[in-house]
């Protein structure tokens, strides 16, 4: 069943914008750390052996990125070239070799995003066998990517304590924030596109 084109559109337009939001959040913390802290995992006396590394955490995200995005309709989104254990492990890679990755995998998604249309948006996808709408796929990536986001943001905020610049609404300043908004005549956007 073909979706009308509003609905489609909304959707890839909504998803690409939310997608962009959450780049830009790893963007900016990852660009606040130093190299030690950017391989490092002795944050605030939390590391264990399970905990990673922001640059672990951006080559995780980017080969599951890569792997998911590259020719869904035709292949499986766990690639079979896929090294996962190989994500979580400390390997001879320079910051500009994780960060090239990373942005090369962020490509791969958005040109995946900008090929959509209402005629393959009804197509199932498939990762590790399991059928996948496109909604589906994108939201299961999106949550995924995010929860990892997450942790960078907080390793990040951890390293810079009283030097960290908030991402999103400062702390005392939500009433501000909140005149601001409803100061404006309603409108309908992307939440992002304020920021």
């Amino acid at each position: 069943m073909q979706l009308p084109h509003n609905i489609v559109d909304n959707h890839i337009s909504s998803s690409k914008q939310q997608f962009q939001y959450y780049k830009s959040l790893a963007d900016k913390s990852i660009n606040s750390l130093s190299d030690e802290e950017f391989f490092g995992v002795n944050y605030a006396h939390l590391s264990s052996n399970e905990t990673n590394s922001v640059a672990v955490i951006v080559k995780h995200i980017a080969g599951n990125m890569k792997s998911r995005w590259t020719d869904p309709f035709h292949t499986d989104g766990e690639k079979e070239w896929r090294h996962r254990e190989l994500e979580f492990r400390d390997e001879d890679w320079s910051r500009e070799q994780i960060i090239t990755y990373w942005d090369e995998a962020w490509k791969i998604l958005f040109d995946f995003i900008d090929s959509l249309n209402v005629e393959n948006f009804s197509q199932l996808l498939y990762i590790r066998n399991m059928g996948h709408t496109v909604i589906e796929a994108m939201n299961r990536q999106m949550m995924h990517y995010a929860y990892h986001i997450g942790q960078i943001v907080i390793v990040a905020k951890i390293y810079k304590g009283e030097d960290w610049k908030s991402l999103s609404i400062p702390k005392g300043k939500s009433r501000t924030y909140n005149a601001e908004k409803f100061s404006k005549e309603k409108s309908k956007k992307h939440f992002t596109e304020d920021l």
